[in-house]
């Protein structure tokens, strides 16, 4: 039976690589969806024919609804149109690469529509990690990582004994443009610098949290959901050629590891084959041409994101979502070079001073949440 997937956040670069590896394995596109690319998301409809299409700009929608009306393909608008496309019927897969918090509500209603999804956009698992590993329990659909190194879990815990033995997640980074760098090398850096990364060809919001070593800490958090791992059995290793993308340890000191080539095509097409495996869509990996294999420990203390996020998961309840809000609206500042790079860590701690202590916890008060951290974000960096 052919397989048919929709892609959120298609005009990205997980979307449109996502759009790539459904194109070469046959599978069809039930619907599209982005923020306002209203040019790139006419072409992808040209092209897949989509049933439907979304745009969360208002604006944006109205003018994509008149240059595709000659097209079979219906337009939504706003948010509440991108969760209709996620829920759409006819799709399989629900690929949710949506960047930042926008990408929960669009989650939770593929899985409520029985949507196996997955999952590239790490806020929605951070922030909402236990209403939606609740959600996908009670609907009985597939939670799939797409995310490199939580795939590269993922794909090592497939040789998992039955009693799991699973001693040790060792999570994989890059350590970005600024490893090696000191605090004071750092103080004068800007955005157009961090934007430069050594390996993945990545939107600037998620570039800029590698540069911070913030998007680790997410992956941290990531981590923990995805596969219940308490945050102390969760380490981090710098490996800057990016081949080895993550690795577990058992019982026994075993140690597995997922190799390949930088190429996000691999994960995805994972997540939306799996168990099968097909033809890869990018070359093979060379391990003869690469050479050498280097590792390195993780520096905390410039780079402070990475405490602040493991912090955040130990404390557990609202707070990964309040860390996760008060980095968007940072992460933001810093684009806008409005602040420093080392004010990054700074102004994100201040979210732990209006977070409350709620083990249990619904959406609206991630968005409450959330519209406090990013107020207290801005409140705090008027004040720097």
């Amino acid at each position: 039976m052919k397989k048919n997937i929709t892609v959120l956040g298609s005009t990205g670069s997980i979307g449109v690589q996502s759009l790539d590896v459904a194109e070469k394995a046959g599978f069809g596109v039930t619907a599209v969806t982005a923020n306002n690319n209203v040019e790139k998301i006419e072409a992808q409809i040209r092209k897949f024919r989509p049933k439907a299409a979304a745009l969360s700009d208002e604006a944006a929608a109205k003018e994509l609804k008149l240059r595709v009306a000659d097209t079979a393909t219906e337009v939504y608008s706003g948010p509440e149109g991108v969760c209709e496309c996620a829920a759409m019927e006819g799709a399989d897969t629900v690929i949710d690469a949506i960047v930042g918090l926008a990408g929960l509500k669009p989650a939770l209603s593929a899985v409520n529509a029985g949507k196996d999804l997955a999952l590239a956009n790490k806020e929605a698992i951070v922030a909402g990690g236990p209403l939606v590993l609740d959600a996908v329990k009670r609907a009985g659909v597939k939670l799939l990582p797409v995310d490199s190194e939580h795939s590269a879990i993922f794909q090592c815990l497939q040789a998992s004994p039955p009693n799991k033995a699973l001693k040790k997640i060792i999570l994989t980074a890059s350590g970005g443009p600024f490893f090696g760098r000191t605090r004071e090398e750092l103080r004068h850096v800007k955005a157009a610098d961090a934007l430069k990364h050594p390996t993945w060809a990545m939107g600037a919001k998620i570039t800029i949290d590698s540069a911070s070593m913030f998007n680790k800490g997410l992956e941290l958090i990531e981590a923990h959901f995805l596969f219940g791992a308490a945050p102390e059995s969760i380490d981090i290793v710098v490996h800057r050629e990016s081949i080895i993308h993550s690795l577990i340890e058992f019982d026994d000191n075993s140690v597995l590891a997922q190799l390949g080539v930088s190429d996000m095509r691999i994960p995805i097409q994972y997540a939306l084959t799996y168990p099968e495996r097909y033809p890869s869509p990018v070359r093979e990996l060379d391990l003869a041409a690469i050479g050498n294999l280097t590792f390195y420990k993780p520096d905390y203390e410039t780079f402070d994101c990475l405490g602040i996020c493991r912090e955040a998961v130990t404390l557990g309840g609202l707070f990964p979502a309040a860390v996760n809000s008060a980095n968007e609206e940072a992460n933001r500042l810093f684009r806008e070079d409005r602040i420093g790079f080392l004010q990054l860590g700074e102004l994100i701690r201040t979210a732990f001073d209006i977070t409350p202590q709620k083990a249990d916890f619904t959406l609206n008060d991630i968005f409450a949440l959330d519209t406090a951290a990013r107020a207290r974000v801005r409140e705090a960096a008027r004040q720097l």
